[in-house]
């Protein structure tokens, strides 16, 4: 099955990938400034930075060819050379951003993770972080051959879809569905409470269902465990105690883990499928779930926007920072108008 990308890359995203080295196993753009969100003024998406995910898979040949192009973006860590970068890159999500970069007349922020860190996210959601962003429409603008790339990506739109069916209750519509799937990657993220867009998801998806419906609309044809009710608009799965059991062992290896270290008490070292399906029974085992994955990203959150210090320098993280801020400011004001 191959994955439903939104490949239509546009004239200003091929100049902008133009700028950078070619090896790349997977580019894609996201957010604002490629998606319409609810609440923007009509041109407001213009105006807004471009976000891009270069996947690589060599790190460090990699920045030293971007190095070479383009060594401007970089911060000081610049000069500690491609291996020092690479290294940073490791830490946290994984991924390492250059932000505040003007481009083609735009400001652009674009990170580069490697192939393999991205498909353990993919597969695992280790940190839920680049794996997160892939769970809601992007715009893919050059991906390689790599089948353990492709088979990853279909296969986390398929745990988000399982994950939020535990969150939700039997009967929801399909903008639920979506709601709870573009939320996954924010639970537990502090910048939800300092420096972003408190309504971030529903602005998100309210303007793209049509573009939601085009990732999803296959793996929930193919879920045995859905009906949709076409006439009355809603979906249907099951709850069962037998239902989420089979869902909670179809969940990611990381999110099972933060469940199972929720759920057990230290000493007693029962095995994950004993656990699970202790949780399967238990009425707040939606509860639960969002739990472990707010752990999860909680984590990653709060290290890679340590990381970013280090990676924009001071001066472009405290502009980063307070255009988040502003940006949650006047979301704040629209909700109390």
């Amino acid at each position: 099955m191959a994955l439903p990308v939104l490949s239509s890359s546009g004239v200003k995203f091929r100049r902008v990938l133009a700028h950078f080295p070619q090896e790349l196993s997977l580019a894609f753009a996201y957010g604002s400034g490629v998606f319409r969100q609810a609440g923007a003024s009509a041109g407001h998406g213009e105006n807004n930075m471009l976000d891009f995910v270069f996947a690589v898979d060599d790190s460090v040949t990699w920045h030293m060819m971007n190095l070479l192009k383009n060594r401007s973006h970089y911060s000081f860590l610049k000069l500690f050379g491609p291996k020092q970068i690479s290294s940073i890159q490791s830490y946290g999500a994984g991924i390492y951003y250059n932000t505040l970069v003007p481009c083609n007349g735009r400001m652009i922020k674009y990170g580069v993770i490697s192939t393999d860190t991205l498909i353990d996210d993919l597969l695992h959601w280790k940190t839920l972080y680049v794996a997160g962003r892939l769970q809601k429409p992007v715009k893919i603008l050059t991906q390689n051959e790599n089948s353990k790339l492709q088979a990853a990506l279909v296969s986390n739109l398929k745990s988000a879809v399982t994950a939020a069916f535990l969150m939700l209750p039997e009967s929801f519509s399909e903008e639920d569905l979506y709601m709870q799937i573009a939320g996954l990657s924010y639970s537990g993220d502090f910048r939800m409470v300092i420096g972003e867009d408190r309504s971030k998801v529903q602005n998100i998806v309210k303007p793209n269902v049509p573009h939601f419906q085009k990732l999803y609309s296959n793996i929930l044809q193919d879920c045995p465990q859905v009906v949709y009710k076409h006439h009355l608009g809603r979906l249907e799965i099951d709850k069962s105690p037998e239902g989420q059991f089979t869902q909670l062992m179809a969940l990611p290896r990381t999110l099972q883990q933060k469940i199972t270290y929720l759920v057990d008490p230290p000493g007693k070292n029962r095995d994950v499928e004993e656990i699970l399906l202790q949780v399967a029974h238990d009425p707040d085992c939606g509860f639960v779930v969002h739990q472990g994955i707010s752990g999860i990203v909680r984590s990653s959150s709060i290290v890679q926007s340590a990381k970013t210090i280090l990676t924009a320098g001071a001066k472009k993280s405290v502009t980063y920072s307070m255009k988040k801020l502003y940006k949650m400011t006047k979301g704040w004001l629209r909700k109390t108008s």
